[in-house]
């Protein structure tokens, strides 16, 4: 283990000692291999420090380790299925309460980025930060065109830092890995693997502005959202240049109020704009706590959000879109075995679990949340109690599910604090539904075996050459290769199925072609077109099963 690491990891235990949070040390034994250290400690005998519960002291003392371990709090918030509620509640107060680095710096940073003075870049540029965040902090200017912007600025020197504090949380990860019994369940390396990408991600600013760029370009014709633009020829990888919003922040209900905002359709709104990123445009803005958004009041009765700091954006497979509108709309219909069943289905936990027994354990989660009232009902808390249903049947954790969670979370407390009475279900059911029935209409179906019909074709092409070169490797004998013979069956039955697949596959995707230019042309009589049609949706849903 090298010495900065070390140094870091006493300094680490002396400050959960401080904050009482030596429970951590002993229970999940951490630092097993310096526990000698802690026995010797002082602050280990006396027992003093902070008060209060272990998520808040918890909190304080990700605050105490600084910058990168409030980062990976906020981060581990959203694994509420692996955290108790006391500890997911309080590392979500986590904010970026770090000092501004100072005007000079930001001179320097951006005038090296551009190669050019400051004055020939901004007519005007504010060396006090309109905000200071861990990875970076942000400047008002104005371009010499009059435009105000924003000049966002990664902080000098935090890629160092970022890259020592993950060296030590990867120490601590194959520490738990090795000493905490629960590991091989919640596999802390991944956990730290997970976080690096997400900071290492927020370090590029031009992933950023290509972010920003597509939520733009997917909001332009809506009402609901306002994206600002991106001035690309102003961004670099650690500077970017955004149009200036000017809003209200949306906790500021006073001046909501004030400025007679219709709240209702505004929480309303809010929902919409989430399910149709997360559904319809499968490209969803992830980080937005209301730091992240304003709202624009043009027109008071017709509010509009806008968005800014788009560092973490998320995207579903569209099996696990699927999945998930299936299982909302089966809660609320109380189909618990469809849901077990679900479950099952997507590879969420393993094929031998029995459905019955998965049934029985969601039921008992599920069905005190089912007897509330609909604008009680949280779809954040319904996904996490079905997460923790899940969990004693060895459910696999699925990180790109705890993104549109913790975004649904976010989304829902934006909502109900400015609308308590905000009826989610009664905003999301239709857009569920309709995003379902679009799915799978014929238009949909030709659709998706449109967009597939390129790459079977690219794999039909390369059949007969590949069939070429393993007739003469067997010719020359060079496809005799010593085998186990306990994998001869399962290698067997790999090929059966991979021929069925691709068999189906070809027989669905000419069936609907077939369908589609028959009803194209006008054939008389129609029902051998929409015959075809349904024969190739059997086919494509067997596949799926």
């Amino acid at each position: 283990m090298r010495l900065r690491v070390l140094s870091r990891l006493l300094q680490i235990q002396r400050v959960l000692v401080q904050h009482r949070l030596s429970e951590i040390i002993l229970a999940a034994h951490l630092f097993r291999p310096l526990r000698f250290a802690f026995l010797l400690s002082p602050t280990a005998w006396f027992r003093r420090g902070h008060r209060g519960g272990r998520g808040e002291r918890l909190r304080l003392a990700l605050e105490a380790l600084g910058p990168i371990f409030m980062k990976f709090g906020q981060t581990l918030s959203t694994r509420r299925d692996l955290l108790p509620p006391d500890i997911a509640d309080e590392l979500e107060k986590l904010q970026d309460r770090v000092p501004p680095f100072s005007g000079t710096d930001a001179r320097h940073i951006v005038e090296t980025a551009y190669g050019r003075t400051l004055d020939q870049v901004f007519a005007q540029f504010e060396a006090t930060p309109l905000a200071a965040a861990t990875i970076a902090q942000v400047h008002c200017a104005r371009l010499h065109t009059g435009q105000d912007v924003v000049v966002k600025i990664v902080r000098p020197g935090i890629r160092t830092l970022i890259e020592r504090d993950i060296e030590v949380l990867y120490a601590l990860a194959r520490l738990a890995s090795r000493y905490w019994p629960d590991a091989h369940r919640l596999r802390p390396v991944e956990l730290v693997q997970e976080y690096e990408k997400t900071i290492l991600d927020e370090l590029d600013l031009m992933r950023e502005a290509a972010n920003a760029a597509q939520l733009r370009r997917n909001f332009s014709d809506s009402n609901l959202l306002y994206v600002p633009e991106v001035h690309w020829d102003y961004c670099r990888k650690n500077v970017m240049v955004l149009e200036r919003v000017h809003g209200v922040l949306v906790n500021d209900l006073d001046e909501l109020h004030k400025r007679g905002a219709d709240i209702q359709r505004l929480a309303e709104n809010g929902v919409e704009i989430f399910f149709t990123q997360a559904f319809r445009h499968n490209f969803f803005h992830a980080d937005m706590h209301p730091g992240n958004i304003f709202v624009l009041l043009d027109d008071p009765q017709q509010p509009r959000y806008a968005a800014v700091d788009f560092g973490i954006v998320g995207t579903l497979h569209p099996r696990d879109q699927y999945y998930l509108t299936e299982n909302f709309l089966a809660f609320f219909e109380r189909d618990y075995r469809r849901i077990a069943q679900l479950h099952i289905d997507s590879g969420w936990v393993p094929a031998q679990v029995r459905v019955d027994e998965l049934e029985s354990a969601i039921r008992t989660v599920l069905e005190p949340i089912a007897n509330k009232p609909l604008k009680e009902i949280s779809f954040g808390q319904v996904l996490l109690s079905l997460f923790a249903a899940a969990q004693r049947f060895d459910a696999r954790l699925q990180p790109q599910l705890m993104l549109i969670q913790k975004t649904l979370l976010q989304i829902e407390g934006v909502g109900r604090q400015l609308y308590p009475d905000l009826d989610l279900w009664k905003t999301a059911q239709p857009l569920l539904r309709q995003w379902m029935k679009e799915r799978w209409s014929l238009r949909g179906m030709a659709r998706s075996a449109r967009a597939e019909l390129p790459d079977l074709l690219q794999a039909l092409k390369q059949l007969p050459p590949l069939a070429e070169r393993m007739i003469h490797r067997a010719a020359d004998g060079r496809l005799r290769q010593p085998v186990d013979t306990r994998d001869i069956e399962l290698l067997r039955q790999e090929i059966r199925l991979a021929a069925r697949r691709r068999d189906i596959t070809l027989a669905a995707t000419t069936g609907a072609l077939a369908g589609i230019v028959w009803l194209a042309l006008a054939g008389q009589p129609v029902w051998p077109g929409y015959l075809m049609l349904l024969a190739s949706a059997v086919g494509f849903f067997s596949l799926r099963r």
